[in-house]
């Protein structure tokens, strides 16, 4: 008999990313499936078994516990010996998960750090984000005022990590895992009010599904996929730009106020992350453009990591907080 439709679904999403020519590199290479249990990440461990079975390539299943839930460990377990079951290798990774930004962000980082650490040399890391997660990253990038790389969403691939199900909704991986026979966990903190995605996911995306008559989950999808692209094509020509502009780690600023904006302030950007200025926002960056766009003999902005940005006869240069040449 045929496999059911969903389980065609998501055969096929794995089968076209690790087919795809931005994947060659990986081809022929170890697997590894981050899993927590959940339906998402079952559905993407049988898919990605079946179809490395097919091409002879090992899989390895990664599955983090935060340890941040009374019985983590059995969970760990179960995911660990369904993912046996599918014929991958499993390995539970234990994390302590701390630091700044909430148990959400410290969980993510704690989560991304032990897969990297632990996937097999020269792997992909197989994630199980579907469509249902990039409309809520979507919307959390508009609300947050983020820019377009951040409404652009998650990408498919962005090595080590790649994510086949960026066109798979929920509703497919639960139908896949059920026809299966795979018995997904329950995460309750995806029911606790008190983490934003959570709210996203049950106040907001159904309340505007309601007010706009349904598919806006595929349109956030679509939204950031166009936005990706056109975001790919802007760092394309400001890397160009960049090479005609900077010479011995300073930028024409001249030069550089000829352009569009959008060019300019990338090539800003970029230029400042090379030169070791952590953690740029949108008002240093713009603080940074007026030294180009509208220069009035002004003093260059305070940057983070102690840096100050400075115009001098007409470049643009980084320098420790305290060196102050002449403006000009």
């Amino acid at each position: 008999m045929p496999p059911a439709p969903a389980v065609s679904a998501v055969r096929s999403a794995v089968r076209r990313l690790l087919g795809s020519a931005e994947a060659a590199l990986f081809r022929g290479a170890p697997l590894a499936v981050a899993c927590s249990g959940g339906a998402d990440s079952l559905a993407l461990a049988a898919a990605a078994s079946h179809v490395a079975r097919r091409d002879g390539v090992a899989v390895h299943g990664l599955v983090v516990d935060h340890g941040l839930q009374v019985g983590s460990a059995d969970v760990a377990a179960r995911a660990a010996d369904q993912l046996a079951a599918l014929g991958c290798a499993p390995q539970v990774i234990k994390v302590e998960v701390g630091g700044a930004g909430g148990v959400e962000a410290a969980a993510r980082r704690a989560r991304y750090a032990a897969l990297r650490e632990h996937r097999p040399p020269d792997s992909l890391v197989l994630l199980g984000h579907t469509r249902d997660d990039q409309a809520e990253t979507v919307l959390l990038g508009l609300g947050r005022g983020s820019g377009a790389r951040s409404i652009a969403g998650m990408r498919p691939l962005d090595p080590p990590w790649a994510r086949p199900f960026l066109d798979i909704s929920r509703a497919t991986t639960e139908a896949a895992c059920a026809a299966l026979g795979l018995e997904p966990w329950q995460d309750p903190h995806n029911s606790d009010a008190r983490f934003t995605r959570v709210r996203l996911r049950t106040e907001v995306l159904p309340l505007l599904e309601d007010v706009l008559q349904g598919g806006v989950r595929d349109a956030l999808a679509r939204t950031a996929w166009q936005l990706r692209e056109d975001a790919d094509a802007l760092d394309v020509l400001a890397a160009e730009l960049r090479d005609r502009v900077e010479s011995d780690d300073v930028l024409d600023a001249v030069a550089l106020r000829e352009v569009p904006a959008a060019l300019r302030r990338r090539v800003l950007k970029t230029w400042l992350l090379a030169r070791g200025v952590p953690e740029i926002t949108d008002a240093h960056l713009r603080a940074a453009d007026a030294l180009v766009a509208d220069w009035r003999g002004q003093g260059g902005p305070a940057l983070p990591g102690d840096f100050v940005l400075r115009r001098a006869h007409g470049t643009l240069l980084v320098e420790a907080a305290g060196r102050k040449p002449p403006n000009g």
